[in-house]
């Protein structure tokens, strides 16, 4: 199990100093709205690819009143490592460096984090997720496979990076043949390549998710599936020839995708299609409840594909997850949580909410730039 043994934050959010050290598999965090419980959920999704839960500029995390520059670290019980993040002083270009460093040698950047921890999260920004937009769902399958992954990220910037070539090109060179055909033979390498890690992820998703089922749980298991143009592409030909196939999509809709100002067909365009299991309904027809329900579900089914692809039990992190369940799944969740073998750092403002946890959980009372024991 991947586990914090030691939290260190400087001019972080709402924190000017931090030093915590935690001992639980189960981490509870409880104060009132705004006392900075989910800034520390935040910090620890830092140590992964991508721009954490809040998916925010680095710039945005430093203390308002510091310098600009902030820096987290943490390190890993039974001295596992430790791993630190953040912004440097301003450099004589007046830019400020991101940091990221291992056992304190600089690394590259938080991909090298990956040997040595995976994270998964659930906020509260996730519960419309099934009713919500595809480009949603689009970016929640994508932490999933970044989670399991950590090139995807990559592999996605750089097809985000050849599509605003393309649309550049077609926008004002349009009769520019030579650079379309080599900006779409990168668009299709990388669309094809996306697009496979996805559909790789959610085929060993559907499988854990068959193994592990129980009709009788308050956490529905889900059906999920992706569709798209490109992802059937994927499904029925070698990747060559959906390559090429994609390749020559790209070039007979030149016109449309002039006029339409972007790409239509590819990667970013396919959704994540989930089904409510046991009542086979899209899950958008839920009740709320049902959708928290079956997103829990899909979470935590998700840490347990992690854990056996990666061999290292992840870091979990729930956002306010408690508040929105009865008494009766909260304390499922509770013993799914235990069974789960892995560290979870939960957020809550009703410390009611955590006196069923199991032997062994920490609980801390969070105030304005302070965390402090309750057990």
């Amino acid at each position: 199990m991947a586990a914090v043994a030691r939290l260190i934050l400087q001019d972080f959010r709402s924190y000017e100093a931090l030093d915590l050290p935690v001992e639980g598999q189960i981490v509870a965090l409880i104060g009132e709205n705004g006392a900075g419980k989910t800034n520390i959920l935040e910090a620890l999704s830092l140590f992964t690819p991508g721009r954490g839960l809040r998916r925010t500029e680095l710039a945005s995390m430093a203390r308002h009143g510091g310098d600009g520059s902030f820096a987290a670290s943490i390190t890993l019980a039974e001295d596992a490592g430790r791993l630190g993040i953040g912004l440097g002083p301003l450099d004589p270009e007046g830019r400020r460096p991101r940091l990221a460093r291992v056992d304190g040698a600089t690394v590259g950047s938080a991909l090298a984090f990956s040997d040595y921890l995976r994270v998964v999260w659930l906020t509260p920004d996730l519960d419309g997720l099934f009713r919500g937009a595809a480009g949603d769902r689009r970016r929640f399958l994508d932490r999933l496979v970044l989670a399991i992954d950590p090139s995807h990220a990559t592999r996605s910037n750089a097809l985000e990076r050849a599509l605003r070539s393309r649309n550049r090109i077609l926008e004002e060179s349009p009769n520019q043949g030579q650079w379309l055909d080599a900006v779409e033979r990168e668009v299709a390498e990388l669309g094809v390549a996306v697009a496979a890690a996805r559909a790789e992820t959610v085929a060993r998703l559907s499988a854990i998710i068959a193994e592990t089922r129980d009709e009788a749980s308050p956490f529905p298991y889900a059906d999920i599936a992706l569709s798209g143009e490109i992802d059937a592409l994927v499904a029925r030909l070698p990747a060559v020839d959906a390559e090429d196939a994609y390749r020559e999509l790209l070039r007979e809709n030149r016109h449309r995708d002039r006029a339409a100002g972007r790409s239509l067909a590819g990667p970013q365009a396919s959704d994540l299609e989930v089904r409510h299991g046991p009542k086979d309904i899209p899950a958008g027809q839920g009740s709320t409840g049902e959708q928290k329900a079956l997103l829990i579900g899909l979470v935590l089914a998700h840490a347990r594909l992690v854990a056996a692809m990666s061999g290292i039990a992840p870091l979990v992190l729930l956002d306010e997850v408690a508040a929105h369940l009865d008494p009766r799944r909260r304390a499922a969740l509770y013993e799914a949580l235990t069974e789960l073998g892995c560290q979870v750092w939960m957020t809550g403002a009703d410390a009611a909410l955590f006196g069923d946890l199991p032997a062994g959980a920490q609980r801390f009372a969070v105030t304005p730039g302070r965390i402090d024991p309750l057990d």
